[in-house]
């Protein structure tokens, strides 16, 4: 995919035609944990939380577990239980009765879990190496334990997950789905030579270790299609212990995940990164589709710095996440140049209405 120049860039609020389909914008709502969920199951507040954000170009999902084994937090929602699905079918819904298109983002946990979490189920990984740091349980921060090593006939019954999890959503209404391969979690556990240690057919190489990566994506997608299939990942974020600081070994064990899929056709690449690093332009060269680009944690973005990404050919949509928090009508807000609701960080986790659907539209 070639760069484009800045007078041929397009502007944030233009469409984006893409495998999903035709999206109305190029603002991406960021996968975003809330702690909100009855529970696992995804409840009032959810169906009102989504579809007051109904106008982003897409909405993905807060990180919703495939499987019971893999939640990591807290009062999130889950993709495996009638009572879940029926609470992401009502969610759905809403969003589609004001127009939008919302996919599910699948997040396995992995090792960054604790079993107070999900009743008592124990952690895996690839390798029996704990997350660093404490898990936020009802009792209080625990720390994460070790992790079982998966098992090698265990591992595709991981990979299974996915693709159950993957059909209940189309099932439930949803439109797709994103793999979460990002942010320290199971697939990126696997990716790191920090936190897989395997020697078997999982790890030992960057080929090795894309192949868990590169399994999911591809069952996923033969299940409900590659154009309802999203992919996030994070190189070298660095976080919850999954360090990825060899660049040699990152640019080719991303670059052996990005080959293993290249013939699939998916809906996008959602990548999490620096839009300085040269990766995020090798990358961007080597995924023949959509790139969705979201710039991190360090600053919040703004709509200035969002179309620079467009400008710069680094990217065919923006994932943006703070300002969809206390904006749900951010797409008018950014178009209309209407001041913004400022989000409070003191309600980002857990509780009610309250700095989650209580921000006004303009």
């Amino acid at each position: 995919m070639t760069s484009e120049t800045p007078s041929s860039a397009p502007d944030l609020l233009d469409p984006l035609d893409t495998p999903l389909g035709r999206l109305p914008n190029r603002l991406v709502m960021a996968p975003l944990t809330r702690n909100r969920a009855t529970g696992t199951v995804p409840g009032d507040l959810q169906v009102e939380y989504y579809r007051q954000r109904a106008s982003a170009g897409l909405i993905v999902t807060e990180g919703s577990q495939p499987t019971a084994v893999g939640q990591g937090y807290l009062d999130t929602p889950g993709v495996h239980s009638p009572e879940q699905l029926a609470g992401w079918r009502r969610v759905a819904d809403a969003v589609h009765a004001e127009g939008g298109r919302i996919v599910v983002q699948l997040m396995h946990a992995g090792r960054v879990a604790h079993p107070d979490n999900k009743d008592g189920l124990e952690s895996v990984a690839p390798s029996a190496i704990a997350a660093p740091g404490e898990m936020v349980t009802a009792q209080g921060p625990k720390p994460h334990p070790v992790p079982r090593a998966l098992e090698t006939d265990e591992v595709e019954q991981a990979v299974e997950g996915f693709v159950t999890a993957a059909r209940n959503a189309v099932d439930a209404g949803l439109d797709g789905v994103e793999v979460h391969g990002a942010n320290g979690y199971l697939v990126h556990q696997f990716l790191a030579p920090s936190s897989n240690t395997r020697t078997d057919a999982w790890g030992g190489s960057p080929q090795a270790r894309a192949r868990f990566g590169i399994e999911v994506v591809r069952r996923v997608a033969e299940a409900i299609g590659a154009e309802r299939v999203g992919l996030r990942i994070s190189p070298s974020h660095d976080i919850q212990g999954v360090i990825e600081d060899d660049v040699a070994e990152t640019e080719a064990t991303y670059l052996a995940f990005l080959e293993g899929i290249a013939d699939l056709d998916l809906a996008y690449l959602s990548v999490l990164a620096d839009p300085q690093a040269p990766l995020v332009r090798t990358l961007r060269g080597a995924f023949d589709g959509p790139l969705f680009l979201n710039s991190g944690f360090a600053e919040v973005t703004t709509r200035e710095n969002a179309q620079e990404v467009l400008d710069a050919g680094l990217a065919d949509a923006v994932v943006v996440g703070r300002p969809f928090l206390a904006n749900p009508d951010l797409p008018r807000r950014w178009a209309e140049g209407i001041d913004l609701n400022e989000p409070d960080p003191s309600t980002f986790y857990g509780g009610g209405a309250e700095g989650y659907t209580d921000y006004p539209a303009a």
